[in-house]
């Protein structure tokens, strides 16, 4: 139980660490301050700054893998209905991990190695989910319940919505700033709007 409890504070401290300052900036001797142990508990722990953030990725990716996966692939609800669950849990998601957006995105085009690492951790869980979103479109659209659109490129269409409002919050809030004022009710209209957006895609 302590080793566990160690291990989930240098992850903590790790992930706050990462989020904040980009892999390049994080330090491990800032992780384990953070966290309360010494450097070489935390080296004893991990070995490395590339297997913490192996870890983090992992974690994350994991997480919203099994949220998606959730919300289409496992879910018996009706189409309409489990898109609409679909965006509203992934923008909860983002909303839970603001930092997520611009991490990946500076990851991403800052080390090759790092950007797969983070496609290989949402292959599977990827491939599964539009593989029945795309079954489950085909075949409402052929009962005339909604159009026979592209799998990919609505869930590429969720995620853009979604993610987007984070990445130039630090803008928006200045130009429109009555948006911002209250953070719960911004997250709701947002669902809102975004729900409309994709069902707009789909309706006939």
């Amino acid at each position: 139980m302590a080793q566990q409890n160690t291990e989930l504070k240098i992850l903590e401290a790790a992930e706050k660490e990462f989020l904040t300052r980009g892999f390049n900036a994080a330090r491990t001797t800032a992780i384990a301050m953070e966290a309360g142990v010494t450097h070489a508990m935390l080296h004893y722990y991990f070995r490395s700054k590339e297997n913490l953030f192996e870890k983090i990725i992992s974690n994350k990716m994991s997480s919203l893998g099994e949220l998606m996966l959730g919300s289409i692939a496992e879910s018996d609800l009706p189409l309409f209905d489990k898109i609409s669950a679909a965006v509203v849990n992934h923008l909860d998601f983002i909303s839970a991990n603001p930092l997520l957006p611009q991490f990946f995105i500076i990851e991403i085009y800052s080390s090759r190695e790092r950007m797969k690492l983070m496609a290989e951790a949402l292959q599977a869980s990827a491939r599964q989910t539009l593989a029945r979103l795309q079954r489950d479109i085909d075949e409402a659209a052929r009962r005339g319940e909604c159009r026979p659109v592209n799998a990919g490129m609505l869930m590429l269409d969720i995620v853009s919505l979604n993610v987007f409002s984070f990445l130039v919050q630090p803008v928006v809030e200045k130009v429109l700033p009555d948006l911002f004022n209250d953070r719960e009710r911004f997250i709701e209209m947002r669902k809102q709007e975004n729900v409309e957006t994709i069902m707009r895609k789909l309706r006939i």
